[in-house]
């Protein structure tokens, strides 16, 4: 492959709503599917059609550098012969990236079909940051047509992929470094049609020998004894140290396992609601690095109903699935059962310290890792039940961020949520029991991306500078964790937010610090019930029959406008009629068309929530207050 420099772009930047900074490439659509964060450099690393970028992480649309990286000649013309689309496939995406040490980073693309690796000089922290393509590396990597997981422990590629052009050879791959390289076989019972998500090196322990890479992904399922085509979440794993066998499993894994994820819904008849689709995968570290957990966006679709869930799972539960029984089947007309008999020793998929290398491991213990790839007992999630369910969207949920966030009673799980609308959910979900479902509390929806294709594939997040990155088909934003001035001044306004990044400070609704010793810090995640927290702020229990009061006048035959939406997704707007002389205030419920016979009216706009409509309501006195509002119509207007 020729050798491709750099070149400077043309930037723009497009103001979407509240300060979001948007990188739109200039190639049409750029198709940004891969992100890399390096706070080493604080730049951002953006993979896309035909080429690869370079942003600063402060502003995505200053100083960005670029490698051209289109498929070598004939390439596309044969992609297209082969029956591919020449507009979204014939092309070179790059789909991966990965550092491979300070001064480098790995990056792999489909090249129309015609997949290629390359290493990628990106300088000395020193030094202003000027990418170029520097070799591939022919031989030592396996050429892919579809990659999916990856991670790239110790100098070596541990890959999920497809290895085919027609997509049947699925497998789980290690290439480079200077040890052989392992797949796995060609075999139904390890890999069947499998769809990765995502790969993490999660070490067990502080011994850097036991460290495995797990694999997370969905196949059809051998349990299903040809009873439909069931579809099934996986977790699988092998140990980084396997060499395969030395007469049995040569060059394949010989410590490969997997057990299913469960993530279901209790259902009042005993039957559950399982969500079988891993969409997408979020690893949220702890401090030490030891046991992260595993925050898991799942979605299933069935003749009742289309939804998504998130569950999340904890290493001990893997660890403990891993280290329990395997499946087994003694024909083809018995069923899975737990293998009862003399597991040999080593156990496999667990290294051990008599045996110097995998070669050595008996031929006993390779052939029966080879059939008993599958563990009996399924991985549950923490309290076994998702933490979150939504159904019936008219969006697809794509990908999951998870930030963990100190708050003043504790740490909340901020879940940020791509939709396949351009759209991000921030959302917390409140436990309020071991075996209770927990309380969906939305954040804010943030429209990102306003014209088609829109397509949220790519989400990474930065906690220093507190900022969320979205890469999709028509370009990468940068969007806040936090807004929390758009909350208001009040005490009242920021409590009903309800979230956990904001803290009323005395003056104004601003980012809460735990570290802060001002005396008048406000929050009330749990609640959003002001009266628990600004009662000192010169009011009254009283008051909080309404956290806000606003009164409107209006003259006969004439209209204006109300608010119906309030700042916090967590208030609700409700408006009273007084007329002239009279004390009486009723709450309007529904409109007079046409405005009769009540002696005035307006027209209000409303977006949800609270519905869907411009609706002509007569001037009123509102209250705005934290108790839940009533489901939107189905019509409008509703019947009194």
């Amino acid at each position: 492959m020729p050798r491709v420099w750099p070149e400077c772009i043309t930037l723009r930047l497009a103001a979407l709503r509240l300060s979001y900074l948007l990188f739109l490439g200039h190639r049409g659509f750029p198709d940004f599917r891969s992100l890399y964060l390096d706070e080493y450099r604080d730049r951002l690393f953006v993979g896309g059609k035909d080429a690869l970028y370079s942003l600063w992480l402060d502003q995505p649309g200053m100083d960005a550098k670029e490698i051209y990286w289109p498929p070598l000649p004939g390439q596309k013309e044969e992609c297209f012969q082969k029956g591919k689309d020449p507009t979204t496939e014939c092309a070179n995406y790059v789909r991966a990236l990965h550092p491979f040490n300070r001064t480098h980073l790995l990056a792999c693309g489909t090249g129309a079909f015609h997949p290629v690796c390359a290493f990628i000089d990106v300088g000395h922290r020193c030094c202003p940051p000027f990418p170029r393509w520097v070799c591939s590396p022919q031989g030592r990597a396996v050429g892919f047509y579809f990659l999916y997981g990856a991670v790239f422990p110790g100098g070596e590629l541990y890959t999920g992929l497809t290895a085919d052009f027609l997509g049947r050879d699925s497998v789980i791959f290690r290439s480079m470094g200077s040890r052989s390289s392992l797949r796995t076989e060609m075999d139904q019972r390890l890999l069947n049609d499998p769809k990765f998500v995502a790969a993490y090196l999660i070490p067990d322990n502080d011994d850097r020998d036991n460290d495995k890479v797990y694999f997370f992904f969905t196949e059809k399922a051998v349990e299903s004894d040809g009873k439909g085509r069931a579809i099934f979440s996986r977790v699988g794993r092998i140990c980084v140290n396997d060499a395969g066998g030395q007469r049995v499993l040569v060059n394949k894994w010989s410590t490969f396992n997997k057990a299913r994820l469960v993530c279901s819904v209790p259902g009042p008849d005993g039957i559950d609601t399982y969500f079988d689709e891993l969409e997408d995968i979020f690893l949220l570290r702890t401090k030490d690095g030891k046991s992260p957990e595993i925050y898991a966006l799942f979605s299933t679709i069935s003749n009742v109903f289309q939804g998504f869930a998130i569950c999340v799972y904890r290493m001990a539960d893997i660890w403990e699935v891993f280290n329990g029984p395997f499946a087994h089947k003694d024909g083809p007309d018995h069923q899975w059962a737990a293998y009862e008999g003399k597991v040999p020793y080593p156990r496999p998929g667990v290294p051990s310290r008599q045996y110097g290398s995998t070669k050595d491991y008996p031929d006993e213990v390779l052939h029966f890792a080879r059939a008993h790839p599958l563990m009996y007992r399924p991985v549950y999630p923490l309290h076994r039940r998702p933490v979150l369910v939504k159904t019936n969207l008219q969006h697809w949920l794509r990908q999951i961020v998870v930030d963990r966030v100190d708050a003043e009673d504790g740490q909340y799980d901020v879940m940020f949520l791509g939709t396949d609308a351009g759209s991000v959910l921030k959302v917390i979900a409140l436990q309020k029991g071991n075996f209770a479902a927990a309380e969906e509390v939305i954040l804010e929806e943030l429209q990102v991306f306003k014209r088609p294709p829109y397509c949220l594939p790519a989400c990474s997040h930065l906690l220093p500078q507190q900022m969320l990155y979205v890469g999709s088909r028509v370009g990468v934003a940068q969007v806040k964790l936090h807004q929390c001035e758009t909350y208001g001044t009040a005490c009242a306004e920021c409590c009903l937010a309800r979230d956990p990044y904001c803290a009323w400070d005395g003056i104004s609704c601003t980012r809460y610090q735990a570290s802060s010793k001002r005396r008048f810090r406000r929050q009330d995640i749990r609640t959003g019930n002001p009266m628990h927290q600004c009662l000192d702020q010169n009011l009254t229990v009283d008051d909080f029959d309404s956290a806000e009061e606003k009164v409107v006048y209006g003259t006969e035959h004439n209209s204006t406008f109300l608010e119906c939406v309030p700042k916090s997704p967590q208030a609700t707007v409700q408006w009273f009629l007084q007329r002239p002389h009279d004390e009486r205030r009723d709450e309007v419920r529904r409109p007079s068309p046409p405005c009769l016979p009540l002696p005035v009216c307006l027209l209000c706009w409303s977006t949800p929530p609270p519905c869907p409509a411009w609706c002509p309501l007569p001037i009123a006195k509102s209250f705005q207050s934290n108790e839940q509002s009533p489901p939107c119509p189905s019509s409008w207007p509703p019947s009194r």
